[in-house]
């Protein structure tokens, strides 16, 4: 004895809906679906664009320090007036390494912030809308016809 096979979600839904009402619904979700794509796009890119403002405004920093570091020669006479300055305090030879300890602490966290900046910015626009571009691929299939319905 063999059962017949019950109809399917689609087969019944044919047998009870008209064509025209079938059309509205398509209609509806189709518009429903391309509003929340919108809508996540919308809101991946303006995280996209949070994320490279603040790996940028990390950047300038970095660089700000690091460019201030480059610039020291420019500030010879500064650094050795600082030198003299100190040197009647701990001794002409101290005070060098003093002055130029310091000027190497400002070039190092310079060059940490330019590197944490660089890679954070690479990090932000590697692909800035990923969810969207997967969910859109996926509407295509989504609107064709499965086989059950064909």
């Amino acid at each position: 004895m063999s059962h017949p096979i019950p109809p399917s979600e689609p087969e019944e839904r044919a047998e009870r809906e008209s064509l025209g009402e079938m059309f509205k619904s398509l209609s509806t979700n189709l518009t429903t679906l391309i509003q929340q794509e919108i809508a996540l796009a919308k809101a991946e890119a303006n995280a996209a664009i949070q994320k490279a403002t603040d790996s940028a405004k990390v950047t300038g920093k970095g660089a700000g320090l690091l460019g201030g570091a480059g610039v020291a020669d420019h500030f010879v006479l500064l650094s050795l007036a600082l030198m003299w300055a100190l040197g009647n305090l701990v001794g002409l030879g101290w005070s060098a390494v003093i002055v130029a300890a310091v000027w190497a602490i400002i070039a190092a966290v310079g060059k940490k912030n330019l590197d944490r900046g660089k890679r954070k910015m690479a990090q932000a626009t590697k692909d800035p809308l990923p969810r969207t571009r997967e969910t859109v691929s996926e509407i295509p299939d989504t609107v064709k016809p499965s086989k059950q319905t064909r």
